[in-house]
């Protein structure tokens, strides 16, 4: 293409085209060849000086060269096929020259007006020369109309404007319409791609349309085995990526929603499960499933949920048995007497915590206190528990009162650490290093020791408090009615492993020379006397104030109290009487 019209060829310009006369441009009469071409010369000039500002300025400077021109552009005749001549310079004479085509002074035309710069200088053409084709009509030949047929190019636009011509679509053919373009997609392919002498890549385009190419059904029969081959692949691997997203979808829909499996019945074969404190309707489910109790954890959680009570149970050891339904162990859970915990109640000595471990765990009698006093200091004891040699059991006092879970095949030494650690756990909930300097005591385990006093001198709860200030009264040195002496009878049958109400005579009492015996010891024995339960700690931390030195309980709701030992004589009649029954 040049700048302002069509290059080269055979084919004639358009009857709509802007060159070609005037008929681009909005005319619509038949003018004389004279003045069409003239009228295109100017529309033609316009464009050009409003495409190059220049144009206009080198026209105003240069008359005579527009003049002259427009003189030979009018003289000259009209050229049918457009053909051009680049590189020529234009004629000054007033006669064209035969053969000279009309589009070339167009061209020329254009590269004139476009050529000059500021200082009217011309610049050089920036085509070479070329000669007109061998057997093209030239001025003065008659030749037929070939603006009229279909067959006529468009009219040129500008530059700015021009797009690029559609590819015409290949032409329709029966074969074509019967047998459409087998696809060649990658993974249809064998992977071999144009390396084969059967490959389209070294077939021409032209041989795959039919005509000189090769038959296409009878050609490309192995590559369309090879297709279906790849499209069974693709139905199988298919086929098994939805099966398995069914699988798994349906699993994770049993497992969500579904109902979690169970037993059926009430099972056999007993077994002990433990169920730690704290324990959730999540663990203990878990716990059963792996004893053998319930199928599923799942089904325990449910029947946890269904049961009104299902959220009251508690830990400890339960006898169960193997193989029952979920809702018959959550019943089962909840009767007390399935529930086998190993208790230990206010006040009990270790001897006695000793001896029930032992037959719970069925070990020979005495296993559970040598283990005791053995690892007694690896069971946990706070650094205060063993602050005197002369301690009987280091543990007394640190077996806590509570319920614990001792099942068939548990550790002695295991048993006793729980309990250890449910002590600390109770005494940590009291500032005890405090309380102790409050109250005159020399240590927290002295705290622990008051707190077994009362829990073993007091029979009742509701006289802890006055107990506790009768143990504080005797430790003053300075009473006139013990004088510093604690005379507990409960000090006595621990020091001699009795429980008896009949100790002897006060004399005898005071012969018997044992670090807790306090007829003859002034002050505290060495450590607890048995393990005091919460409302003794609380007496022992906060006693009633009052007089008293003594106290005798007569009856279940009655203790008397008094201040000098003559009151007290009248009182232990009152409980002698009180006990014949007169």
């Amino acid at each position: 293409m040049t700048e302002y019209g069509r290059g080269a060829g055979s084919e004639p310009w358009h009857p709509e085209d802007p060159l070609y006369g005037d008929q681009g441009w909005g005319a619509q009469q038949q003018v004389a060849p004279g003045q069409a071409q003239y009228g295109e010369q100017q529309a033609h000039q316009q464009y050009a000086q409003q495409q190059n500002p220049q144009v206009q300025q080198h026209q105003q400077q240069h008359p005579q060269h527009q003049h002259q021109h427009q003189q030979q552009y009018v003289q000259q005749p009209q050229d049918p096929y457009g053909q051009q001549h680049y590189g020529e310079q234009p004629q000054q004479s007033q006669q064209p020259q035969q053969g000279y085509p009309q589009e070339q002074y167009v061209q020329q035309q254009a590269q004139y007006t476009a050529g000059w710069d500021t200082t009217g200088q011309q610049a050089a053409m920036p085509y070479a020369a070329q000669q007109p084709a061998e057997g093209y009509p030239g001025y003065g030949t008659e030749s037929p109309d070939y603006y009229g047929t279909p067959e006529a190019y468009p009219p040129p636009q500008p530059p700015g404007q021009r797009r690029a011509v559609p590819e015409q679509a290949p032409e329709w053919t029966p074969e074509a319409e019967q047998e459409p373009e087998e696809e060649n997609h990658p993974f249809f392919s064998d992977g071999k791609g144009g390396d084969e002498p059967d490959s389209d890549e070294d077939e021409p385009r032209g041989s795959r349309r039919g005509g000189g190419g090769r038959d296409r059904r009878g050609g490309k029969g192995k590559k369309k085995g090879k297709s279906g081959r790849a499209c069974l692949v693709l139905v199988v691997v298919f086929s098994l990526g939805v099966g398995g997203a069914g699988y798994v979808g349906y699993q994770f829909w049993q497992k969500k929603f579904g109902a979690a499996p169970d037993y059926v019945g009430t099972g056999s074969t007993p077994v002990q499960v433990e169920i730690p404190q704290g324990a959730g309707g999540y663990e203990i489910g878990s716990i059963l499933a792996k004893a053998g109790v319930v199928k599923s954890q799942g089904a325990f959680v449910s029947a946890q949920n269904d049961n009104p009570k299902g959220k009251t149970l508690q830990a400890g050891v339960y006898t169960l048995n193997k193989g029952m339904s979920a809702a018959n162990a959550v019943a089962a859970m909840l009767n007390p007497a399935s529930r086998s915990n190993f208790i230990i109640p206010e006040g009990k000595r270790n001897a006695w915590v000793y001896e029930q471990i032992d037959k719970r765990l069925e070990l020979k009698p005495g296993t559970t206190k040598d283990v005791a006093k053995a690892q007694a200091k690896n069971l946990g004891l706070p650094d205060w528990a063993n602050d005197d040699k002369e301690i009987q059991d280091p543990l007394e006092g640190f077996l806590y009162p509570a319920s614990y879970p001792v099942a068939k095949g548990a550790k002695p030494e295991d048993v006793l650490r729980k309990m250890v650690s449910r002590a600390n756990q109770e005494y940590g909930k009291v500032d005890l290093k405090g309380m102790a300097a409050k109250l005159g005591l020399k240590s927290p385990l002295q705290v622990i020791t008051v707190a077994s006093l009362v829990q073993a001198e007091g029979k009742y709860k509701h006289d802890f408090d006055k107990v506790a200030r009768v143990v504080y009264n005797r430790l003053k040195p300075n009473n006139t009615e013990t004088y510093g002496l604690l005379d507990f009878d409960s000090t006595v049958n621990y020091a001699k492993s009795t429980s008896t109400l009949d100790i002897g005579a006060v004399k005898h009492l005071r012969d018997f020379k044992h670090p807790y015996n306090t007829y003859y010891i002034h002050g505290l024995p060495p450590g607890p006397i048995g393990n005091p339960g919460e409302s003794a700690l609380h007496s022992a931390l906060n006693p009633t104030p009052g007089p008293w030195y003594y106290f005798v309980s007569v009856t279940e709701n009655e203790t008397l109290f008094a201040v000098t030992n003559e009151e007290h004589e009248q009182n232990r009649k009152k409980y002698e009487k009180e006990k014949s029954g007169q």
